[in-house]
């Protein structure tokens, strides 16, 4: 096992033991507790920049600066693996964050390849769509029923 996979795989083991402490019926409990990095409850748009930062460099395999169809194709069978075990299969508010991560959201020039900067220039619009209240942080209120 490379160390690129070793890194990937604990990367898994962590999503999949931060669900385990989620309480039931909150909404986006996993994502928080996955994202936050000052475990305050709250995840700001540094914490998602950095988080998609490192997220872009477990799945670069070859650390080429560029997510290769294949290293992409990873990407989102690990993404669809984790939402299904520990975030409902990505539905309702869940969706967005899911969608934000994938090849069509961030391919830029749209050759089929990601590479670091289109993935991070993609940060901020990321954070805007999950961030629907608009207030500046991803909380538990942004996974709630519209309306709420």
């Amino acid at each position: 096992m490379t160390v690129r996979s070793f890194m990937v795989s604990a990367a898994l083991l962590c999503c999949a033991a931060a669900a385990g402490t989620a309480g039931p019926g909150q909404p986006g409990a996993h994502f928080i507790e996955n994202w936050d990095a000052n475990a305050d409850g709250r995840v700001t748009r540094t914490e998602a920049a950095e988080k998609r930062a490192d997220l872009f460099y477990m799945f670069d395999q070859d650390e080429d600066g560029l997510l290769s169809p294949a290293e992409y194709d990873l990407f989102d069978a690990t993404r669809a693996a984790d939402m299904q075990a520990n975030a409902g299969g990505g539905r309702g508010p869940l969706k967005t964050v899911h969608e934000g991560l994938m090849r069509a959201f961030n391919d830029s020039d749209g050759n089929g390849s990601v590479s670091r900067e289109e993935f991070l220039a993609r940060s901020d619009a990321w954070f805007d769509l999950v961030d629907r209240d608009g207030d500046g942080a991803i909380t538990g209120a942004d996974f709630g029923a519209r309306g709420n």
